[in-house]
């Protein structure tokens, strides 16, 4: 959902999993966060995050666009937040396009992996999905460079010049037609163009992940069909619940699993469900909704948010948010959804999960397994 134009900046930072040492148990078999007094989560949800390679594959480390903000470091406090979030990797991609895509897109990766570098004892960079693994083994945050559209891409030769500056996933449209295809809110989806499948050629054999999260109906069925390796829908969730147009449908999710893709959920309050009470309960039916449709092998999570979500934001930098999309877009008072608004909500869902009966290693699959898998095959 993101949208960041020249001067609106957006980076990533993903956390890893911390010991049981960090939830003092309370009463019989639940832990409480020092951090939170009076949120506890089961002995079980604690083992199993802890146990996990978790995976945020849409996660921009702060909601805030002023640039100063990347000026410095991050504070204690926020390198708190985030190893207490149990994340090991965070997906950071924000939209852009227009004119000068392509200079706002090489501003972005320069700035960001600077930043990222200078705090080299808490992020790495990830290359390969291995860097995933060795992050979580080092106790660092990984972070993996994305672009919620592909306009940067003039040419089919500029998706390896991309790869070789950090890009490892672009989206082929955001919410409007370009040269590749229709984004979700237009009124007309004519599918992936010519030009369009020369770049879909191209990031398959560079190794860079396509998503298709912001694409319309006919142009994700196109991409799937037209991409040898599978594909990735980060943050989207299913119109058969819940018809928003950012949503995807049963055919889009079918032929998705049947190449392997995995298809990531969002919090966000508005795709979830078009009327209040919008919970986290509300978000695990989309996740049941496309594991009894193909399986739990292509479901995982793409919060679309930074930890504390969007309603946090600075009043004037939420009010331009909510200005800067079409009225589709069906926004309400509140964008992040009930319990999933938090440092911790990775827990209060895997929570859920574990009410609803899922086993550890379905859980497992759902919070960041099944895009390590995808990853691995994308990315070799």
């Amino acid at each position: 959902m993101l949208e960041a134009r020249v001067n609106r900046r957006g980076v990533l930072l993903g956390g890893l999993a911390v010991g049981a040492a960090a939830f003092p148990m309370i009463n019989r078999g639940s832990f409480a966060f020092a951090a939170a007094p009076g949120k506890t989560y089961s002995a079980r949800t604690i083992k199993l995050v802890r146990e996990s390679l978790v995976i945020d594959m849409l996660a921009p480390l702060k909601l805030d666009f002023d640039p100063k903000f990347y000026d410095q470091p991050f504070s204690a406090a926020d390198l708190a937040d985030y190893k207490a979030s149990g994340i090991t990797g965070f997906h950071h991609s924000v939209g852009m396009g227009g004119p000068g895509a392509k200079e706002q897109a090489l501003e972005y990766l320069a700035t960001y992996q600077g930043w990222v570098g200078r705090q080299a004892d808490h992020f790495t960079l990830v290359g390969t999905a291995r860097d995933l693994d060795r992050a979580r083994a080092d106790g660092k945050f990984a972070i993996i460079m994305g672009i919620q559209n592909a306009e940067h891409f003039e040419k089919p030769e500029d998706v390896q010049a991309f790869y070789r500056a950090g890009l490892r996933c672009s989206q082929l449209t955001y919410n409007s037609q370009n040269l590749i295809g229709a984004g979700s809110t237009d009124r007309v989806d004519g599918g992936v163009s010519d030009f369009g499948e020369a770049i879909i050629k191209e990031m398959n054999e560079v190794g860079m992940l396509i998503d298709t999260s912001h694409c319309g109906e006919k142009t994700t069925l196109d991409a799937i069909e037209l991409s040898p390796k599978a594909i990735a829908i980060t943050h989207s969730n299913c119109k058969a619940l819940n018809p928003h147009p950012r949503n995807k449908s049963d055919e889009v999710i079918r032929k998705l699993a049947a190449k392997s893709g995995v298809m990531g959920v969002t919090g966000v309050r508005m795709f979830v469900k078009d009327r209040d009470p919008t919970t986290v309960s509300a978000l695990a039916d989309h996740i049941d909704h496309v594991v009894k449709l193909v399986g739990v092998e292509h479901v995982g999570i793409g919060s679309d948010a930074d930890l504390n979500g969007y309603d946090d934001m600075k009043p004037d930098q939420y009010k331009a948010l909510k200005a800067s999309y079409k009225a589709s877009y069906a926004f309400r008072d509140k964008i992040d959804i009930d319990g999933f608004d938090h440092p911790r909500k990775v827990f209060d869902l895997t929570e859920e999960l574990v009410r609803r009966g899922y086993s550890d290693s379905s859980i497992k699959l759902v919070l960041g397994g099944n895009f390590r898998r995808l990853l691995g095959a994308t990315w070799a």
